[in-house]
């Protein structure tokens, strides 16, 4: 809370409370000889530049990424269409052709599409899967080409928590980048803490929380972002995956909220896997004691923010799991 009231300093045009939504696609450049250093991402809005060209730097969006650079004790943030055009993003910046990343056997679909089949084939970038709370397997995966090491902090559709101090620690030791994917635990993780170089997000989910826009966004250090800056080599100005100013501006509407709403999640997802747990079924969450990573979560999260608002249960067949979606959507 108090790093995301650090950077509430931004007003709207006549003095607004809330920030201004900034439609414009091309910005007045006073200083034209500054315009090389920005658009090699060297000289941002904070560092005496100015807004040149909405794929490259928006005001709106420019100010819900420094949010949630704050949000996760980051440097710098910049927010994409996304989730998958941050994720992407974030990888291409630290990969070369050739290059390779060990990267967690549970992951999200789209993220596991684009490790296994995209970056192989379209970029000559290979992935190993591993069991990633697996210290030997992790270490034993890594060539003197693995410059990424890549896991969620909770796994999807798994939950099973990463040990990211032990991750940071391997993937330094081989000169790599730990990235960690921080969608399902906003606020009760902070993967920087604990030894990231680099956290994606999904907004899309808690974050924004209403299911009404896709979005994603990438926070490291002002070097990195910058570098996806780049005109000639940045992903984030090279690929284009930019977010609209109005999706920017609605999302921070309700960054404010984001710690009460993710302590009610826990609280509400706490009681339910309690009650199930008591009634016999095999519910996977991880604030109950008989989770793997129980412990390990009480360790490296914040308590303040629970155990997170996901959990599963194991129906035991394909068949029954879809009979109990069907009575979930269908049964009053």
């Amino acid at each position: 809370v108090e790093r995301l009231a650090s950077v509430r300093k931004e007003f709207g045009e006549h003095g607004g409370v809330n920030m201004s939504i900034e439609a414009s696609t091309t910005f007045t450049v006073m200083e034209a000889g500054t315009m090389p250093e920005i658009f090699q991402g060297r000289l941002g809005p904070d560092e005496g530049g100015c807004f040149l060209y909405g794929r490259h730097f928006n005001p709106t969006v420019y100010v819900l990424g420094r949010q949630l650079a704050a949000m996760e004790g980051a440097e710098a943030g910049y927010c994409t269409a996304s989730g998958l055009g941050a994720i992407s993003s974030a990888l291409l910046g630290l990969l070369e052709a050739g290059d390779h990343v060990v990267a967690s056997d549970t992951l999200y679909g789209g993220t596991w599409a684009m490790l296994a089949e995209f970056l192989p084939r379209k970029c000559g970038i290979k992935t190993t899967f591993v069991d990633i709370n697996d210290r030997e397997a992790v270490a034993n995966a890594c060539t003197d080409r693995t410059r990424v090491v890549y896991a969620e902090s909770l796994s999807n559709p798994t939950l099973r928590l990463a040990n990211l101090p032990m991750l940071s620690e391997v993937a330094h030791n081989r000169g790599a980048k730990l990235v960690v994917d921080n969608t399902f635990t906003p606020l009760a993780i902070t993967p920087l803490d604990h030894g990231a170089d680099v956290v994606v997000h999904s907004l899309t989910r808690f974050v924004n929380g209403a299911s009404d826009f896709i979005a994603g966004a990438v926070v490291g250090t002002s070097e990195f972002i910058g570098s996806l800056m780049d005109l000639h080599t940045g992903p984030l100005m090279i690929l284009g995956p930019t977010m609209d100013p109005q999706v920017a501006h609605s999302i921070s509407l309700r960054i404010p909220h984001l710690p009460i709403r993710m302590k009610e999640h826990a609280s509400r997802a706490f009681v339910f896997a309690q009650r199930l747990h008591e009634l016999g079924l095999d519910v996977t969450y991880p604030g109950l004691e008989s989770h793997p990573d129980h412990a390990l979560f009480k360790e490296i999260g914040r308590p303040e923010y629970g155990f997170g608002g996901l959990l599963t249960i194991n129906a035991g067949t394909a068949k029954r799991a879809e009979a109990l979606m069907e009575d979930l959507q269908n049964k009053e």
